[in-house]
């Protein structure tokens, strides 16, 4: 990662992987806004992914998160490209496994960096990247009865 400025505040710190975790309990954002939080970091995004009452047209009832074993590994993995892409000061991914409601909290992920700019484009591919690479499955049951499948995250 090259440096955008000559003061040490513009660069990734030293260890910004703050907080990596699939949880079986509800999810906090508070913990996360916490654990990204850093006195260099001029920018910090979140984004919060919640279930939704609805799927493609069908209503959604309940829905369960299912992961492989190597999961949390595929989330340090892609939080460790995130950093070296940007200047990351702190970051923080969590995802819940388990049967949840609508309005539940599915995953919080957070990036801090020096600038609004870079922790909005971090926290995409952070997010982005989580969804379409780490091993995590949907099961979806909805109102008429049926259920689904849905592939990562």
């Amino acid at each position: 990662m090259a440096p955008t400025n000559d003061h040490p505040g513009e660069q990734a710190a030293q260890d910004p992987i703050k907080l990596i975790a699939i949880r079986e309990t509800p999810l906090s954002v508070d913990e996360v806004f916490r654990a990204v939080g850093d006195d260099a970091a001029g920018g910090t995004a979140l984004f919060v992914g919640t279930v939704r009452n609805h799927d493609e047209g069908a209503d959604v009832d309940e829905l369960g998160y299912t992961c492989h074993p190597s999961a949390e590994a595929e989330m340090r993995r892609i939080a460790q490209q995130v950093v070296a892409e940007y200047p990351v000061r702190a970051l923080a991914a969590v995802h819940r496994v388990g049967d949840l409601s609508v309005g539940d909290l599915a995953v919080v992920v957070g990036v801090s960096c020096p600038h609004r700019g870079e922790a909005f484009e971090a926290c995409r591919k952070l997010i982005d990247d989580l969804k379409h690479e780490v091993p995590i499955w949907k099961h979806q049951k909805f109102s008429d009865g049926t259920e689904e499948w849905v592939g990562a995250c």
